[in-house]
């Protein structure tokens, strides 16, 4: 009877134990699959934050593009005014010369006419010669900006490709 009972005490520590083992060895799993949610948890926030800032630099130089844009707009729109003025004073000027070609009167009011269109002729000059220098400035602004709204927009780009690098990498993930 003896031998009975110690083999059924034998029996038991044998299945606790046992059980014990095959516990161990679950909450070991489980512990690694927790460890692994965390990680790939922290994996994904971080991808996240970054998205958000990467979106956010995007919006950033999007604004930066549209002010270039803007920019070069403002500046056609200067360019083509000056022209047009440009256009109006050189009729002008051509009209007073033909009048002062024209003037062969010899009396004093003769004189004083043929001053003022003498006067006229050299102001219209002189404004063509002047917007001319300023029409030059704003071509050379007009360059400068095209040049700002490529590297902004190489930047925009820029950017967009990172962001499609990153939903990428997000759909990879997705699909593990």
């Amino acid at each position: 009877m003896r031998c009975l009972i110690c083999l059924a005490v034998a029996l038991v520590s044998a299945g606790t134990s046992f059980a014990q083992s095959s516990d161990a060895q679950g909450l070991d799993g489980i512990r690694a699959e927790i460890r692994q949610l965390r990680q790939d948890l922290r994996t994904l926030v971080g991808t996240a934050q970054r998205a958000q800032i990467i979106v956010a630099r995007v919006q950033v130089q999007d604004a930066a593009v549209r002010r270039a844009q803007e920019r070069i707009d403002d500046a056609k729109t200067k360019v083509v005014a000056m022209q047009d003025e440009d256009r109006q004073l050189n009729f002008e000027l051509k009209r007073n010369e033909q009048l002062l070609e024209q003037q062969d009167d010899p009396s004093a009011a003769g004189a004083k006419r043929r001053k003022e269109l003498e006067d006229t002729v050299a102001r219209f000059k002189s404004a063509l010669e002047q917007r001319a220098t300023t029409e030059q400035e704003m071509q050379a602004r007009l360059t400068e900006a095209g040049e700002q709204l490529r590297i902004e927009q190489s930047k925009l780009g820029r950017l967009q490709d990172e962001l499609d690098r990153l939903d990428k990498s997000l759909e990879a993930s997705d699909h593990r």
